[in-house]
């Protein structure tokens, strides 16, 4: 049996960056993960290559469509999706040999497999031989990340109905996609294959697009991808599907309830959300249970089974590889006897289609529900300099911030590369800077980012750009 200080379960954001920090700690760390590569889903099938395929997509669609010829660059481009998938593929290979690399620089050993918590301080892992190592260390730290949420009545088989992961890897661009979900992976990948060339509709549950981000912003990223030619079914639910070697026929109901209809696709992509990986790991053997979600409680990392921790998609809070980075370095810091913390008040969210959506801090509607007095400050980018010459101008930008203090509350931002920008306010907020403070701060110009200075100034009225 090996022994360690720690044992990182999973080698996604949340368990390499808790062993890597564990290295960087002196504590002798292994992280068990039974991929063939390390980082977890984000990295393999998730985050990366829907962002390399989104990239790879705008740019083919400019292309093709009227932005380069406005510029006045004539081309005649063709689609090579085969070579669009390899250089995906590329770039996620080189992002999982760098997390090898920072592994050995931090003595930190990548034990092949998959762990089971066998009791108190002892896993054992199976490789996919068959063959078993046994494990031991003081703390357990479960990152095992999240799954694709299944949805009764439509069986996700890789071919016709997909989930993310299929949906990255299509060998031809759909005639029809449709996509079961508004959220965040709905949104991005239903983006990626309407710029390629697909007719894509949307089917959501609930009346609105991405569910939990502000109103104002996600009407607006609503109607833009519906200029762009998404189509939007709200307030629908499919009840069943049937797919054949050609296409899937879909049965879609009103959410409240009426006559059916049928919906026909050649590709059906299910993305309403995902669930905590935990079962088989053993837990019961340390007395833990998940709730009826999977999802594992805890207490500043710590679960009521002593010297075993959280982090990440598992655990409460929302399912963001950045989240799940930061609960790792508080993880290992406090396991070696640091003092440490999430502010779970200020992760960012970030839509990454065009214009993008990005979020930090409270909505308009948490704040109406709390009874907070407010100022709201606002300011298009069709106002912006640098938007506009680069033809980028759907969107804004939006402050909230206390009517008393001017402390700001929460920040929205519907437009060009805001995911770039939000930080700026992560930032503020983190110090609890005031709106004043931002509408103080000389911002370059022409940037796109002095939009998010002009709507502080607009907090109090005194925006002056146009």
């Amino acid at each position: 049996m090996s022994h360690y200080d720690v044992i990182i379960l999973g080698g996604g954001p949340g368990g390499y960056n808790a062993a890597i920090r564990a290295g960087q700690l002196g504590l002798k760390a292994a992280c068990v993960e039974g991929r063939a590569t390390l980082g977890g889903t984000c990295l393999n099938v998730g985050c990366m290559p829907s962002k390399a395929l989104l990239h790879a997509s705008e740019l083919y669609e400019a292309a093709t469509g009227a932005e380069f010829a406005n510029l006045g660059i004539d081309v005649s481009p063709t689609l090579n999706l085969a070579q669009m998938m390899k250089q995906k593929d590329e770039s996620v290979t080189g992002l999982t040999k760098g997390i090898e690399f920072l592994f050995r620089k931090n003595k930190v050993d990548w034990i092949k497999g998959w762990g089971h918590i066998d009791g108190p301080g002892k896993v054992t892992v199976t490789r996919d031989d068959g063959d078993k190592t046994e494990l031991s260390a003081k703390d357990i730290v479960i990152a095992t990340g999240s799954q694709p949420m299944p949805l009764p009545g439509v069986e996700i088989d890789n071919q016709r109905i997909l989930d993310s992961t299929g949906a990255l890897s299509l060998s031809e661009v759909p005639r029809h996609l449709v996509v079961i979900g508004a959220g965040v992976i709905g949104l991005e990948l239903g983006s990626v294959w309407r710029r390629l060339g697909a007719r894509v509709t949307v089917v959501e549950y609930l009346d609105r697009i991405c569910p939990g981000v502000d109103a104002e912003a996600g009407k607006t990223l609503q109607r833009a991808l519906g200029k762009q030619g998404i189509e939007f079914k709200l307030s629908a639910k499919v009840t069943g599907a049937v797919s054949s070697a050609s296409g899937v026929q879909l049965q879609v109901e009103p959410a409240a309830g009426g006559e059916a209809q049928q919906l026909d696709a050649d590709y059906v992509l299910v993305a309403i959300g995902r669930r905590p990986y935990t079962q088989g790991l053993g837990l019961e053997n340390v007395g833990l249970s998940p709730d009826k979600r999977g999802m594992l409680t805890n207490q500043q990392h710590r679960t009521q089974a002593p010297g075993v921790w959280v982090i990440g998609d598992v655990t409460s809070g929302p399912m963001l590889a950045h989240k799940a980075e930061d609960e790792a370095m508080a993880c290992i810091e406090q396991i070696a006897g640091k003092a440490a913390e999430v502010n779970y008040a200020l992760i960012p969210s970030v839509i990454y289609t065009r214009p993008e959506l990005a979020s930090v801090g409270k909505t308009e509607e948490q704040l109406k529900a709390e009874g907070r007095a407010y100022k709201v400050g606002k300011f298009p980018f069709t106002a912006n300099s640098r938007a506009k010459i680069n033809h980028e101008t759907e969107g804004f930008a939006k402050v909230l911030a206390d009517e008393r203090t001017d402390e700001i509350l929460g920040v929205h931002l519907v437009g060009p590369s805001v995911s770039e920008m939000i930080g700026e306010y992560c930032v503020a907020m983190e110090f609890s800077a005031s709106a004043e403070d931002i509408a103080l701060t000389c911002h370059p110009h022409p940037t796109r980012s002095e939009a998010l200075r002009q709507a502080a100034m607009d907090v109090e009225g005194m925006a002056t750009q146009m």
